[in-house]
């Protein structure tokens, strides 16, 4: 492990880098741009428009995550941080990074099942599936990856 780091460790930090703003961002993207334009929208209609959002961003961040936990376990391992005085701050991180992945999958099981709901026109059912991922889940994710972030820098 410590070879593949030396030997592509700009790629690996990269990719590691790259992957939160793409997750972090495309959930503040989402929150704060998205979320106020579908406002505008009819109810069915909005619910429509929501889930199909939320299946393309969780279709585009989902191989992201994937690689920032990649990169993440390879850089632990490499650089021995467990065996550090960092050795909190990235179990904080890796505890951060593993609620965030758990909550993301919540989110696309919630979001599965509301368009099941909406596919058969009981909206009323749909709402607060998706509600809450717009309203709690998603925020919460933003908050904890910001965290993260600045974690990682510190690390740095």
């Amino acid at each position: 492990m410590a070879d593949i780091f030396a030997n592509y460790h700009s790629i690996i930090i990269f990719l590691h880098v790259i992957s939160a703003v793409i997750w972090v961002g495309g959930m503040i993207t989402m929150r704060f741009a998205v979320h106020y334009s579908l406002l505008q929208l009819e109810p069915p209609l909005r619910l429509e428009r929501t889930s199909h959002a939320l299946k393309n961003l969780f279709k585009i961040v989902t191989p992201f995550v994937i690689i920032l936990l990649i990169t993440a376990l390879i850089m632990a391992i490499a650089m021995g941080l467990h065996h550090t005085d960092l050795k909190s701050t990235v179990f904080v991180k890796e505890a951060i990074w593993s609620i965030m992945s758990i909550n993301l999958v919540i989110m696309i099981f919630r979001r599965n099942r509301a368009q099941k709901y909406i596919d058969i026109g009981e909206y009323a059912k749909a709402k607060p599936l998706l509600g809450l991922i717009g309203s709690v889940m998603v925020p919460v994710n933003i908050t904890l990856g910001v965290i993260a972030i600045f974690l990682g820098a510190t690390l740095s």
